[in-house]
């Protein structure tokens, strides 16, 4: 384990909650696609959601970032109530960082007005401060000779960081993503999980809904496995891959040693 992820660990055994789910029931019609899922996420916590697809794991993040309303259960931010009715759900929403597969990015705006409509429109930055902080950003990783250019530009991996550097501009509490890579080429895919390790590393708290096996092994701090609406096993990485205990897990996992 390595020191970013060491200390990640041992601050999440000792802080408070930031995003907790309290059995959250969330139906379809007549399907249930969560049924009673509880949940907690603490600070400078890497969490993967892994599990079939159709296992519930895209909804629960919708549900938590008051995309998708919920039937049944409640949901904190810190100490605040989310699921109450009577909540600004874009408050809410203002101090999450949510990014999906598709990226979303808004095709007749430049890559560094999209990075900073957030900032500007709902945080009310001044335009030079958040174009400063986006441009600064976006040289991290690589995409600043791109500010100017419209997404149609960008290759996939490109414009999936960019959507990325849209979501942490703002500094959000938590950042919610929803198999960011599963839209992606193969030889994109690393680029983009890069990005997210070095986030991990810089003690950001992350939700995660992925399929890469070997990234949630090795940058989560814990695992949490979904099958029809429910958690079936969570646990640290190392355990839960070496040695899961629920049927379910260890069919899921042999997808991918097989």
């Amino acid at each position: 384990m390595s020191e970013a992820e060491t200390l990640r660990t041992e601050g999440a055994a000792t802080a408070a909650p930031v995003l907790r789910a309290e059995e959250v029931w969330k139906a379809f019609g007549e399907r249930e696609v969560l049924r009673g899922i509880s949940l907690t996420l603490a600070r400078h916590e890497v969490v993967a959601l892994i599990g079939a697809s159709g296992s519930g794991k895209s909804t629960l993040l919708r549900c938590l970032g008051l995309l998708e309303p919920i039937d049944d259960g409640r949901m904190w931010l810190d100490d605040r109530d989310i699921s109450d009715p009577r909540v600004d759900a874009n408050r809410v929403r203002a101090r999450l960082g949510a990014v999906f597969q598709s990226y979303n990015l808004f095709p007749h705006l430049s890559v560094l007005d999209n990075v900073t409509l957030a900032s500007r429109v709902v945080h009310r930055m001044p335009k030079r401060d958040a174009e400063a902080r986006a441009l600064a950003l976006l040289d991290r990783i690589g995409l600043a000779g791109f500010a100017k250019a419209h997404p149609d530009r960008l290759s996939g991996g490109q414009q999936q960081r960019a959507a990325i550097v849209r979501a942490i501009v703002t500094d959000p509490e938590v950042l919610l993503l929803d198999e960011i890579t599963s839209a992606l080429d193969p030889e994109l895919v690393g680029e983009v999980l890069d990005l997210v390790r070095s986030l991990a590393d810089g003690g950001a708290t992350i939700l995660m809904a992925t399929h890469e096996m070997a990234f949630a092994r090795d940058v989560a701090d814990r695992v949490v496995v979904l099958d029809d609406g429910v958690i079936v096993e969570e646990g640290a990485p190392a355990r839960v891959f070496a040695d899961p205990r629920h049927p379910r897990t260890r069919a899921f996992l042999a997808r991918f040693t097989s």
